[in-house]
């Protein structure tokens, strides 16, 4: 799966995704883009999954008509990544990236 973490998600999840393809906005040069166009572009580029600890990342935008999903995590806590870090990957893993499939809200882990 192809993954694209947010600003603020925590590095120290990648390595309970080591059989994903990730991504950094800041390693894409998109850290600066809004919501709408941030999602645009990752739909284009053919990202899976957007791993974002912001919640108005999702509030304005109509998912259900993207390919890409989003999980939410509720803290950018570096040691709360590490602990929970199974717990992400399984939601990460549920993320179906087929239109027909999609849920029109995102994975939440609080």
């Amino acid at each position: 799966m192809n993954l694209l973490f947010d600003n603020g998600t925590p590095a120290p999840l990648r390595r309970h995704l080591a059989g994903h393809c990730l991504d950094a906005l800041a390693e894409k040069g998109w850290s600066e883009k809004d919501n709408g166009e941030l999602l645009d572009l990752a739909d284009s580029e053919g990202y899976d999954a957007l791993v974002t600890t912001d919640q108005s990342r999702t509030h304005q935008q109509n998912l259900a008509r993207r390919r890409i999903g989003v999980v939410v995590l509720g803290s950018t806590d570096s040691s709360g990544a590490r602990l929970r870090g199974e717990e992400i990957a399984q939601a990460i893993e549920v993320v179906d990236p087929r239109p027909s499939r999609r849920r029109s809200h995102p994975a939440r882990l609080t």
